[in-house]
């Protein structure tokens, strides 16, 4: 019996090593992203902002703190990490169902009937021969599922520095409006003032003191609503930092600094680093293999066990014990389960086909996340010289205005559209700013960016 096994042990073994039943994984075609990147600058020669790290990219030293205590405490970028715990986990157990299972058990029995007490001592041994791939493929689907969540959890953190850095700018952006607002309501309490002691001259009227006061009031009303907004964010904030709500100190929106240009490269090297983009082809991956595991299961299931150990009775002086020994070797074919078994490859086959389209959609997606972002950045510095352009002559309008009126040659309602008009261009110019800052953000992140 032992000269027949062992032939076939070591035909199972070599045919283990040797049956090619499935291809691995190749990536699609997705040359067609590269239409995507129609407005996106092109360079032999690139340094591209995705390859920036995102202490470089935000040079402001508070808005870093912030970043460093939302990658330590926040829970989203927490249930990733576990996420991940839980793959590695798997695959750790999919590695390990490759090697035989070993178990020992021990038995004694004593009774009227037997001389003394009957022990057995059996240590088991049990081996799935992989000869047809579904461990192994099981195994490969379990790596692409651990290289899925990293991804998953490198876009939980990259998606986390932006809006965090959204939250902050977003912050720079009302305290200057805030700023604007209250230069803005000294201006009309002057000019109460001077239409009050005009009035008293017989130079104006009733009606325009109280124009002024109703835009006084206004802008006040403007102001309470900037202070709710900016306690509003602070506390958003704080919840992504997984903090208190609290004050946060922080620059202002004039004295940040981001590149001049935004070259991005290569159109599909661009969106190598971006996570959901690899985790979408990992999902791809899985899927591929989970295929070949449900293809398996219409191969037959091939299983080495065996058993040994020692057996006796310790009242027994003739006998005190002998070695017991069992070796099976067993061939499962499935011929007929009920469609299980095609039932299943069709699901996997269709849920391959819905992570393809999904990896090509999430291609789409990341193309034209990074157009959008690239033109908005474009148009908002073009609309900021326009913006310091518009501002500079309503300066002047006001100013003359204000010199006319006094002398007579104006009237109040031509100085309050004059001064209406620099507020909205002032809150304008400051939203351009706000948005352009926004732009390198959203850039960064459609480009990957976010990873030390």
């Amino acid at each position: 019996m032992k000269k027949i096994l062992i032939p076939i042990v070591l035909f199972l073994i070599i045919t283990t090593n040797s049956c090619k039943l499935y291809k691995h994984y190749e990536r699609p075609d997705i040359s067609f992203v590269d239409s995507l990147y129609n407005k996106i600058p092109m360079a032999n020669s690139y340094e591209s902002i995705a390859r920036m790290t995102w202490r470089e990219l935000f040079a402001d030293t508070l808005l870093q703190d912030c970043i460093e205590l939302g990658l330590k405490n926040n829970t989203d970028l927490e249930i990733a990490r576990l996420k991940v715990e839980q793959a590695e986990a798997t695959l750790q157990a999919s590695k390990l169902s490759l090697l035989p299972s070993v178990s020992f058990s021990a038995q004694a029995n004593a009774g009227s009937n037997i001389n003394g007490l009957s022990y057995t001592l059996a240590p088991s041994i049990s081996w799935e021969i992989d000869a047809f791939g579904r461990m192994n493929n099981s195994k490969k689907g379990a790596e692409a599922a651990l290289a899925a969540t990293e991804a998953y959890r490198q876009a939980v953190q990259t998606q986390l520095i932006a809006t965090i850095a959204d939250s902050y700018y977003t912050l720079l952006m009302l305290d200057e409006q805030l700023d604007i607002s209250k230069r803005t309501l000294k201006t009309w309490e002057e000019n109460i003032r001077t239409l009050s002691a005009l009035k008293r001259a017989g130079k104006t009227n009733e009606a325009a003191v109280l124009q002024a006061k109703a835009n006084k009031v206004n802008v006040e009303g403007s102001i309470l609503t900037l202070e709710k907004q900016i306690v509003e964010q602070e506390n958003s904030l704080s919840a992504l930092l997984g903090i208190v709500p609290q004050e946060f100190e922080r620059g202002t929106l004039e004295n940040q600094m981001f590149p001049d240009t935004l070259l991005t490269g290569l159109p599909l090297s661009s969106l190598v680093n971006r996570p959901d983009v690899r985790q979408a082809e990992y999902k791809l991956v899985e899927a591929y293999y989970a295929t070949n595991v449900a293809r398996s299961y219409f191969y037959p299931t091939i299983t080495l066990s065996g058993n040994g150990g020692w057996s006796g009775a310790t009242g027994n002086i003739d006998n005190p014990g002998d070695w017991i020994y069992n070796i099976v070797g067993g061939l499962v074919q499935p011929i007929f389960n009920q469609g299980k078994n095609k039932a299943r490859l069709k699901i996997s086959e269709s849920q391959r086909q819905e992570a393809l389209v999904n990896f090509k959609q999430t291609l789409l997606d990341a193309g034209t996340e990074a157009n959008n972002a690239l033109v908005s950045w474009q148009t908002a510095r073009k609309r900021l010289d326009s913006d310091k352009l518009q501002i500079m002559y309503l300066k002047g309008a006001v100013f003359n205005t204000q010199l006319l009126m006094k002398n007579g040659q104006a009237t109040y309602i031509e100085v309050l559209t004059a001064q209406k008009n620099l507020l909205q261009a002032e809150l304008t110019e400051t939203n351009d700013k706000y948005i352009e800052i926004q732009s390198v953000i959203t850039l960064y992140h459609a480009l990957g960016g976010g990873l030390e």
